[in-house]
Formats: C-alpha cells, sequence, structure tokens
C-alpha cells in the first residue's frame, strides 16, 4: 500500500561556498534549499521529478520567499515543504525555513506539469495519476 507524501523537513548545515564575504548565505541559495527539499519530498513519496528518459517536466512559474532572519557559516537549519494544493496541472507548495526556534524564511513555490516532447514547444498537461496517488495535499498543522 502506498501511502502519499505531503510535506518533507530537511535538515540541512549551511556550506561555506553558499555564503558571501560575510560569511551571510546569499539570498538566491534559499530557492536551492527549496528545490532541495522539493526533490527529497518526491524521493519520499518513491518519485523522481526528473527521471531519465521522461517526456515530462516540472518548470516554476511561481517562487516566492520573505526573509526573516539571516543564515551564516555552519548553521544547522530545517527547510518544511508542504504541498498546499494539488490542481488538475499544477502542484502549490508551501515553506519554511527555520534554525531552532528562528523563523528564517517564508514563501511559496508553484509548479506546472508539462509536455517537453523532442521538438515541441512545451504545454501544460495533466498531472500523471502515478504522481496523484502518491501526493497529497498535506493537513495544516497544529497551532
Amino acid at each position: 500500500m502506498i501511502t502519499p507524501v505531503g510535506e518533507y523537513r530537511l535538515k540541512r548545515r549551511v556550506q561555506f561556498h553558499e555564503t558571501d564575504g560575510a560569511a551571510i548565505v546569499h539570498f538566491s541559495r534559499y530557492f536551492t534549499y527549496l528545490e532541495e527539499a522539493e526533490h527529497a519530498l518526491w524521493r519520499s513519496a518513491g518519485l523522481s521529478i526528473a527521471p531519465p528518459g521522461s517526456e515530462i517536466g516540472w518548470p516554476r512559474v511561481h517562487a516566492a520567499l520573505d526573509y526573516h532572519a539571516p543564515l551564516r557559516f555552519e548553521d544547522e537549519f530545517e527547510v518544511l515543504i508542504r504541498i498546499v494544493a494539488i490542481e488538475t496541472r499544477k502542484i502549490r507548495y508551501t515553506c519554511r525555513l527555520t534554525r531552532g526556534e528562528t523563523k528564517i524564511a517564508t514563501g511559496a513555490l508553484t509548479i506546472v506539469c508539462v509536455s517537453h516532447e523532442h521538438g515541441q514547444a512545451l504545454r501544460a498537461i495533466s498531472i500523471p495519476p502515478q504522481v496523484l496517488e502518491r501526493l497529497c495535499v498535506a493537513p495544516e498543522p497544529e497551532r
């Protein structure tokens, strides 16, 4: 039996190459952290977002982050990515980065399922059933 996955928590440490001269993480790196967590979520569901030979893709059509506190070299932090909506052709996530109890960043990401057959323009298509059966909308956290 497959248990659908709706969220994932990625624990990580800031590497030196991800920082600037003041050892603070550059704002653009946060999107890489979100993508790492997203791919780990898919793997935890027994999927790959880009399996070899696949003729579908998942471009980002929306990505936004609000920054609340900096991350620095050697900081340990967590990225929580949660599926909040699955529509016919798109998946919407929310995300939160924390260092212990400190909120680092919050944001959202939307991806669309597309066909990318060789020599043809990208076109939005329905999410395949095998993806739908393994991913789910995560329940809201208790407050």
